[in-house]
């Protein structure tokens, strides 16, 4: 008697069954082209996507160089377009030079699997993007988790350890968009020999003179020991991702990162996108202001009405929920009422810290604004009790 050979995918239906009883399954939701929704969801920050000027310059791209960059960057995916990214990104943020990667992701991983060779610390928040965490685990180095915004708990972790060092750190953090001591873990860094790695994600186009970026704000941008990445999906309005830094750091990204030598490079039409929304932030610096002025009055109107939203240092603001469902349910109770909101749960968050994340928009207007508040503020669970019943 023939016996069926095993399902090698058996496990996944255990898996599955665990994940909709804790309610966290997923499923892709389609947007369309156009929307009536509020948009507090988005990481759009200086509303640039849909700007003339930037899908202009991406069609522009498409048509001179074609849809697909062909290549890696140093067979024939390299454009004059990738080289003037790179430069003016270098000259606006205050570093040295820049390389521009197919996505921030890929950016993260170059830095933390080039600068963590093998006998060497990298430091970690314990709150870094999924990103950082997976460079860290794909580095050579030996990794140490420490406490969320900890100068301390950086300087004992350096010190324990002989030989080479690097801290990494999100400028400003995803889930909550509160912004790491950067001067101080530059002081601990310094102190101890080490580099500061900082994912500038959601900082580049906020903060700083212009929206230069944290590292810009914080006097360490063109510093010899820092290093910044950064992602061109948010306030730059298109997709790629790019590490800023000293020009020997780049050359070695440029010779030793997997996943820019193997990687297809950005296509010509996100890499000129990139570059046409660079200099309509450069010509139009008040976008930082505005997204930051937004930020600031979601989270006091909020406040004011009694839910316990977090303290923006940029853009985003975070309002917990008792439970995945109740995060779940108030996302979609603001959906149909015509607001848009991320929903944050596990495994994108820690058990225990669900909750809605808004993200402030400079090209949202007052009237917008109050609309999102009364939704949230109609639609919100019980604030330190159970759910409610759905």
């Amino acid at each position: 008697m023939t016996q069926e050979p095993a399902d090698p995918f058996d496990w996944i239906r255990e898996s599955s069954r665990r994940r909709r009883e804790a309610g966290l399954d997923r499923a892709l939701r389609y947007r369309d082209a156009t929307s009536s929704l509020v948009d507090l969801a988005s990481n759009d920050y200086l509303g640039l996507t849909r700007h003339p000027d930037v899908t202009e310059a991406a069609a522009e791209a498409a048509r001179r160089w074609g849809a697909g960059s062909t290549g890696s960057r140093l067979v024939t995916g390299t454009t004059a377009l990738h080289g003037q990214l790179e430069e003016e990104l270098a000259e606006f943020t205050g570093f040295e030079a820049a390389l521009v990667f197919s996505s921030g992701y890929a950016a993260n991983l170059a830095a933390l699997t080039t600068l963590g060779r093998a006998g060497s610390l990298i430091v970690s928040d314990e709150g870094n993007h999924a990103s950082l965490i997976d460079g860290c685990r794909l580095a050579r180095a030996r990794t140490a988790v420490v406490p969320h915004r900890d100068p301390a708990a950086v300087r004992k972790a350096l010190a324990s350890h002989q030989g080479p060092g690097l801290m990494v750190t999100d400028s400003v953090f995803s889930v909550d968009g509160d912004l790491a001591p950067l001067d101080r873990l530059s002081q601990e860094c310094r102190a101890r020999g080490a580099a500061l790695v900082v994912d500038d994600a959601h900082g580049l186009g906020v903060l700083g003179e212009g929206g230069r970026g944290a590292a810009h704000a914080g006097g360490l941008a063109g510093s010899p020991d820092t290093v910044s990445t950064a992602t061109l999906s948010k306030s730059l309005g298109s997709q790629g991702g790019a590490v800023l830094g000293p020009a020997r750091v780049i050359g070695e990204l440029r010779n030793a990162a997997r996943t820019f030598i193997f990687d297809t490079g950005l296509a010509p039409a996100a890499t000129g996108a990139a570059l046409a929304a660079l200099r309509r932030l450069r010509g139009e610096p008040e976008r930082a202001l505005r997204v930051r002025q937004v930020a600031r009055t979601l989270h006091r109107r909020l406040t004011e009405a009694g839910l316990p939203a977090t303290p923006p240092d940029a853009a985003v603001v975070s309002v917990p929920a008792p439970t995945p469902e109740a995060a779940v349910r108030w996302a979609a109770d603001c959906r149909e009422r015509g607001l848009w909101v991320g929903c944050f749960r596990p495994p994108s968050v820690p058990d225990g810290i669900s909750r809605v994340r808004l993200t402030a928009r400079a090209d949202l207007t007052d009237a917008e604004v109050d609309e999102a508040v009364t939704t949230l503020v109609a639609t919100a669970p019980p604030v330190g009790g159970p759910a409610r019943e759905y």
